[in-house]
């Protein structure tokens, strides 16, 4: 009898494990449980990897470009403070969940060609570290606008990207998150042309 007791222990406990893996590996994708795990690195494809390996420092890029600006203080035009925090905000979950999938995917979160020497090929629209250098230099009157001109061209490229993933990729939630980045990115495009030309 107490060995029946101790199975049915053993099995709620093993199912209440298995539950709250599961709500992880949905949350923050890193797959805990086996079985989602080895479904998500045979449902993916070499465009999944390049567009994932290659959007991570993009995002990362678009963040550190908005903290810098952000940095600047009360003087930064007001719209593009509210626009930078939105960046923030989509973007930054957006790398927990693509380094959530390339580690399921047992893949390096760097390609091999943003560790060489060519840092301008891997994805265009990234920022020279002279672009970077002008944007934390310039005075709060001046960064708002130098913000928005780089940030511009670097949605653009970003929404070049996700546009590949959709047509080539076969993973379907990096394929969704492809689609998000052109349907949200193509908007904020619009909304920074607008801003600027009110400048």
């Amino acid at each position: 009898m107490n060995t029946t007791i101790t199975r049915t222990l053993a099995a709620a406990a093993a199912l209440t494990i298995g539950i709250t893996l599961a709500g992880c590996s949905t949350n923050n994708t890193s797959s805990s449980d086996s079985s989602s795990s080895s479904s998500a690195a045979s449902a993916h494809n070499d465009q999944d990897v390049m567009f994932t390996q290659g959007m991570l420092p993009h995002h990362q890029q678009a963040i550190e470009m908005s903290d810098m600006l952000l940095d600047k203080g009360s003087d930064v035009d007001g719209d593009v403070v509210t626009l930078a925090k939105q960046i923030k905000a989509e973007q930054a979950p957006e790398i927990k969940t693509m380094t959530g999938w390339l580690k399921a995917w047992g893949e390096p979160t760097e390609s091999s060609s943003m560790s060489g020497m060519d840092h301008s090929s891997m994805s265009g629209g990234m920022m020279s570290d002279s672009d970077m250098d002008a944007l934390d230099k310039a005075s709060a009157a001046d960064a708002g606008k130098l913000y928005l001109e780089q940030m511009v061209e670097h949605h653009t490229s970003a929404v070049d990207m996700a546009k590949t993933e959709v047509d080539k990729g076969k993973n379907t939630d990096a394929i969704a998150m492809a689609k998000s980045i052109v349907s949200s990115q193509t908007e904020q495009i619009t909304q920074m042309k607008d801003m600027l030309a009110s400048m």
